[in-house]
């Protein structure tokens, strides 16, 4: 039987039932910890190591998880779009759309502060414009929160139309490998197939962690194959060729997802999945401390090794922003991660979204 996009809708649905206390699904959170730390290690050892000018033993582990860490990240995305794609367009804009844009304009604002006026020789009155180019170009690590609001609007308006066409197009789009020079252009045409695959196989996805969880021996079997042909791809050189990416782009997210599953439940790993419960302070924030201590770590001169180095400075960059985020939950300041009441469409929804 052909799916359908009222099939996927239907198993979004479901999804959101199987959700636990307060919509979470732990999976899902451990699923996501994973991806915001890679982001974070791959950021921070790549700064290091330029900073050094030498490369560290973090170096292969960092490429070796390039073909997945971003299609990981936009599937996981994808996958509770179905039990919203339907309610109300007002709704669906506050939730999808101006929650992120919010984020978007006050972190660039800050990033602008930071670099430009600090660092950068910047002027104050250049901070409108700035801000105004973020939709067109974003600031450096904010392109992820810039791209998941397109991909929401393109989901949305899509959902009518026969899903085979439009995960052709997507796959197509992903396997041309456009180069336009237009950052966002390229980064959508690259990434929008694994969104739309999270949110067409929701339900496949669903079962695939819960098959994992009842078959261990024979996930971890898997999950040791994809390490193989995933890490041979990348030493081979041949880990970004068209059909190759698309290819291990979407085992990779698979095996996050098999990996996550294996981690649910287990006391030993609930670190990661508190940053997954908290992805977007994380995302949000962690340049800053990546950065600060980057620098100060380098001039003390008390890690010499790259490899260390990068794996000391990704430990801050995760820890600092959850640390900021408990600081200011209950004053002011706690707008750098709450979106107030008077920037929603919809008053009441909680500006960190549960699992979505």
């Amino acid at each position: 039987m052909q799916a359908t996009p009222q099939m996927a809708t239907a198993e979004g649905r479901h999804a959101g039932a199987a959700a636990g206390h307060g919509g979470r699904v732990d999976w899902v959170d451990y699923a996501k910890g994973f991806c915001i730390v890679f982001v974070v290690l791959m950021h921070s050892t790549f700064g290091v190591e330029a900073a050094l000018g030498r490369e560290g033993w973090m170096h292969p582990v960092v490429e070796f998880m390039a073909p997945f860490r971003i299609p990981d990240f936009f599937l996981l995305s994808g996958l509770f779009v179905g039990r919203v794609i339907d309610r109300d367009l007002r709704t669906y804009l506050d939730r999808k759309v101006l929650h992120f844009a919010y984020f978007l304009v006050l972190w660039s604002g800050i990033i602008f502060l930071v670099k430009g006026l600090l660092f950068g020789g910047a002027s104050l009155a250049e901070l409108p414009l700035a801000l105004a180019m973020a939709f067109v170009e974003p600031f450096g690590t904010l392109w992820f929160i810039h791209m998941l609001p397109i991909f929401f609007i393109v989901a949305r308006l899509t959902r009518r139309v026969p899903m085979p066409l439009v995960l052709g197009v997507a796959a197509a789009l992903e396997i041309a490998h456009i180069d336009t020079g237009l950052f966002v252009v390229d980064q959508f045409c690259a990434r929008v197939v694994y969104f739309l695959v999270g949110y067409y196989a929701c339900g496949t996805v669903f079962a695939l962690a819960a098959w994992v969880q009842g078959h261990v021996r024979r996930a971890l079997a898997g999950l040791a194959l994809w390490a193989a042909v995933n890490g041979a791809a990348v030493a081979l050189g041949v880990s970004t060729l068209p059909l190759v990416s698309l290819a291990l782009g979407l085992a990779g997210a698979a095996a996050v997802v098999a990996a996550a599953a294996l981690m649910a439940g287990r006391d030993l790993f609930i670190p990661l999945r508190y940053c997954g419960r908290n992805t977007l302070v994380i995302y949000l924030a962690f340049f800053l401390f990546m950065a600060s201590s980057r620098v100060a770590l380098i001039k003390l001169g008390v890690i010499d090794d790259a490899g260390l180095l990068s794996v000391v400075v990704t430990l801050i960059a995760v820890a600092g922003p959850l640390l900021m985020h408990l600081a200011v939950k209950n004053t002011p300041a706690r707008y750098l991660f709450v979106r107030p009441e008077a920037f929603k469409l919809v008053p009441g929804r909680p500006a960190i979204q549960p699992a979505e």
